[in-house]
């Protein structure tokens, strides 16, 4: 998959100097930037998903504790 991002002004400019900073081109510095978003969401869902089912768990204790 093929896809353009544009950028204002100021984040082009900060994105290219991060990733000089960085040692890295500007794609490989969006690509991390990525990938990091990626894996946070996907780790938010799963503490959600597990969050839900210990709640189904405990539910008769918890319901007791309140």
């Amino acid at each position: 998959m093929s896809l353009n991002l544009r950028l204002d002004d100021d984040r082009s400019a900060a994105l290219r100097e991060r990733a000089r900073r960085e040692g890295i081109t500007p794609r490989a510095a969006a690509l991390r930037a990525v990938d990091e978003y990626l894996s946070a969401t996907d780790r938010r869902a799963r503490v959600r998903r597990s969050a839900v089912e210990q709640a189904e768990t405990w539910r008769e204790l918890l319901d007791r504790l309140k």
